[in-house]
């Protein structure tokens, strides 16, 4: 017939329905151990009970939780005393499947608990999936016979297969947790790398995690000079930083790339991050539930903030889990498109400072490469000699030049050339009139002839005298005659020489007077051009004749000629920014086709060697000695 409910102990109901409750335990492990212990207290009717746990069959046992509410003197001073024979008491469990010791035969005989009477320690061990483990269960029970003994030992055995099963369901549960973050980080994945553009793949991976998650927003702040700048808002393209919540929301997301954890709000019992900017934003807001993950790059510093709100329910421990996979997959995504969106100067960077940071170390790049670029640059400014040129402006003469004058007194008739022309030696460069010449040389020609006649008169008629006038005036009218073909043949005015029209345009003159000695144009003959350079009295005793150096003309300054220092002016010529010496150069080089004398440009004349130092400086030094010499 049935047992009566009276006849069975209430504490070992109670505990059997425990443990059928634990079997389907879905809690955390600490909270689920806690339960257990206590289901076996009330299941074996002991005064305390003790979970002992190894973690590889070497190691030694320690003790991971004790359950003894109301536990006697007795018991609960074998309990602490247990520790030193655990080992005994596990081999004996191990051994028969479950044991019930006397104090006396696990604790040394001097022992104060090893003189416990009535007090019997039950050991079972609870088999567990995990390779490698071991579990202890101590029970002891006080003042029961040995049936007794016996019966709580067979009632906690029934306890042994509890553990195994629940961490059995957690694994499972823990695998479907993995298998559903890594689901979720996929999808994203999909949506983020299906994008080109860092601002797109942005907003594709904030409203992948706010559909995945349920949130009502998600938003992604990236890590700018210390900061956070606000990139992405789930379903939204645009919006405007200088807005108060997009302040509070950056200022959110700097709080947990500060601490660089997880935050959450409300904030878990126990949590020790600071949630002080997420309260202000939920209060703000009107959000209830916020989560902020960083995101980090492959050496494990934070680049970025992802933001999640939800008024629905908080955020579980699982669903941050899902959310720090997500970010963790999908980061060097976002960090690489960042990286290539950016103007090629920022790109350079970049690239120069993660070079540097792999030679130079990490930590501070920028203060140690502008050190070492400060060190070579004084090692190559006060070490390292070059040579050093004196600059001077020059202008390009000719050795030989001609003034052109007018012959005679008259008019223009024709001009011929103009200035910057090219003659040759015998060149007609203008022409006079030569009309009244013309008359002057017909009159003189019938003086002549008039004079001639009269002289011939007077010689056949004896008349000595007017012979001899008449001889004189026919010479002066000769006379007259050779002057005025003498200006006939000059009418027309020649070049002297091969070369240049460097003065002198006279196309508007044409039909003017011109005196006796007027100066019409000034040549410069081809074959003799040199250079001509003023240099600043500062510069003269850095040089000597004989110098080598180059020249620049203003209209191509592209091409440099070499020039060799033929003399110096020792005398000072004043100028209008001080005084300056004049050195005659030589071209190394037959001049260009193109060269005219006139035209300038610069030269550099070369010194000695110096310091670059010494070249940057030496104005100002000479400067600031004379300005500070008394």
């Amino acid at each position: 017939m049935p047992l009566s409910p009276e006849w069975i102990d209430p504490r070992v109901s109670e505990g059997t329905s425990d443990l059928r409750d634990l079997a389907a335990f879905e809690g955390e492990p600490r909270e689920f151990w806690g339960r257990y212990l206590a289901a076996v207290q009330k299941l074996s009717g002991a005064g305390a009970v003790a979970l002992f746990f190894k973690a590889a069959p070497d190691a030694p046992w320690k003790r991971a939780a004790s359950a003894k509410p109301g536990a006697s003197p007795a018991v609960a001073a074998l309990l602490p005393a247990l520790d030193t024979g655990i080992d005994i008491v596990a081999a004996h469990a191990a051994e028969h499947d479950g044991c019930a010791l006397a104090p006396r035969e696990f604790l040394p005989s001097e022992s104060p608990a090893g003189r416990s009477g009535g007090v019997a320690a039950l050991a079972i061990s609870p088999p567990l999936p995990s390779e490698g483990e071991s579990c202890l269960v101590v029970a002891l029970v006080e003042g029961a016979s040995e049936s007794e003994t016996a019966e709580a030992l067979v009632r906690l055995r029934l306890a042994a297969p509890t553990p195994g099963a629940f961490q059995r369901a957690l694994g499972a549960r823990h695998a479907g947790q993995d298998v559903q973050k890594i689901a979720t980080a996929l999808d994203v994945g999909v949506q983020v790398n299906k994008e080109h553009r860092f601002g797109a793949a942005a907003l594709a991976f904030c409203n992948g995690v706010a559909a995945a998650l349920a949130c009502d927003r998600v938003a992604l702040g990236w890590a700018a000079g210390g900061l956070v700048q606000l990139v992405a808002m789930s379903r939204t393209e645009k919006f405007d930083r200088k807005m108060v919540a997009a302040q509070l929301l950056e200022a959110a997301m700097d709080e947990a790339l500060d601490q660089d954890e997880t935050v959450a709000w409300p904030a878990a019992d126990g949590s020790a991050c600071i949630a002080r900017d997420h309260a202000r934003f939920s209060e703000d807001q009107k959000a209830p539930h916020l989560a902020s993950i960083p995101l980090r790059d492959a050496e494990g510093e934070p680049v970025a903030v992802m933001t999640c709100e939800r008024a629905s329910a908080a955020f579980t421990q699982g669903e941050l889990d899902r959310l720090r996979l997500t970010g963790d997959l999908n980061a060097p995504r976002l960090i690489d498109l960042k990286a290539r969106d950016r103007w090629f100067g920022a790109r350079a960077a970049a690239a120069f400072k993660a070079g540097a940071a792999r030679a130079l170390g990490p930590g501070r790049v920028w203060a140690k490469v502008a050190a070492i670029a400060i060190a070579l640059a004084l090692a190559v400014l006060f070490l390292v000699k070059v040579p050093y040129r004196v600059e001077a402006d020059f202008t390009l003469r000719s050795d030989e030049v001609a003034h052109v004058t007018s012959p005679f007194e008259g008019y223009i008739a024709e001009v011929l050339v103009r200035a910057g022309d090219e003659v040759a030696a015998g060149a007609p460069l203008i022409r006079l009139d030569t009309a009244s010449l013309e008359l002057e040389r017909a009159a003189a020609a019938a003086d002549l002839a008039r004079y001639r006649r009269e002289s011939a008169k007077a010689r056949a008629a004896g008349q000595l005298a007017e012979m001899r006038i008449a001889d004189a005036l026919a010479e002066q009218a000769a006379a007259r005659l050779d002057l005025t073909d003498h200006r006939l043949s000059r009418a027309t005015v020649n070049a002297p020489f091969d070369a240049y029209v460097v003065e002198g345009d006279q196309r508007d003159r044409i039909g003017a007077p011109v005196a006796t000695g007027d100066v019409l144009f000034r040549l410069a003959r081809l074959d003799s051009l040199y250079i001509e350079a003023k240099i600043d009295e500062r510069d003269v005793h850095e040089i000597d004749a004989g110098a080598t150096g180059q020249v620049a003309f203003v209209g191509r300054p592209a091409e440099k000629f070499p020039v060799t220092l033929d003399a110096l002016v020792p005398a000072a010529l004043p100028d209008a920014a001080g005084n300056t010496f004049l050195a005659r150069a030589e071209l190394a080089a037959p001049a260009e086709p193109w060269a005219r004398p006139g035209m300038s440009g610069i030269c550099k004349i070369d010194a000695d060697r110096r310091t670059l130092a010494w070249i940057l400086t030496h104005r100002t030094t000479d400067f600031l000695r004379m300005f500070f010499w008394w």
